[in-house]
């Protein structure tokens, strides 16, 4: 195995772990999945991972052509993720009620309505705008070598097992924290998913801006 190689190898697996973030992952989790029982957060967690998975494995395999063929710029994944964590953020600050019902029908229903395996969890916090940019990126720099290839998967399938570990941890800590702790901590992480959300789309702008020449 060459130099180049291993550091590709290497650069993959930090960067996948970097980008997913598996560790941030758990007080998010907290904070969105307070009012559903264990065995709901269980589902609602490996839910987001399957997806993830799925959206991550697309973007991987026609990714790259299809964003050439309807002319988006990997920008607009940055502008549109943010918009999106930003309208996550507002309802964490401003405590909105979940509509979470009493009875099983009910409460399945609000599962159906209320699906955050897929937003804000799967799509952007998971297989957001960084993770398919960083998708693209190292599929197209692996190219037809079958071992880059297989590293840029490992890395990717490993960096969503730790991260379904993690969110499936994150009962413990509502266990610890109680009630009034998780109020406290939504209001918190609110405060710095606004900021994310904003960067998120700042990036995408600098991004757009230094692409059409406005800023050298």
């Amino acid at each position: 195995m060459s130099t180049t190689t291993i550091t590709f190898i290497v650069s993959a697996f930090v960067t996948f772990f970097t980008v997913i973030d598996p560790v941030g992952l758990a007080p998010i989790v907290v904070g969105l999945t307070s009012h559903f029982s264990p065995a709901q957060r269980k589902v609602i967690v490996t839910r987001a991972i399957f997806i993830s998975a799925g959206i991550i494995t697309f973007f991987a395999l026609v990714g790259r052509f299809l964003l050439d063929r309807l002319g988006i710029n990997l920008y607009a994944f940055n502008i549109a993720g943010g918009a999106m964590l930003f309208l996550v953020a507002v309802d964490m600050l401003f405590g909105r009620s979940s509509g979470t019902r009493e009875t099983k029908a009910e409460e399945e229903e609000a599962m159906t309505r209320e699906d955050i395996s897929v937003f804000p969890l799967a799509i952007p916090m998971i297989a957001g705008p960084g993770t398919i940019a960083t998708t693209i990126l190292y599929v197209d720099l692996a190219g037809p070598h079958p071992l880059d290839l297989l590293a840029v998967a490992a890395a990717i399938i490993s960096s969503l097992f730790v991260a379904w570990m993690v969110m499936r941890a994150s009962g413990w800590l509502i266990q610890r924290v109680g009630k009034t702790g998780i109020l406290v901590l939504s209001r918190i992480l609110g405060i710095l998913l606004a900021a994310l959300a904003i960067q998120f789309m700042l990036n995408g702008l600098s991004l757009f801006a230094h692409t059409n020449g406005f800023i050298r």
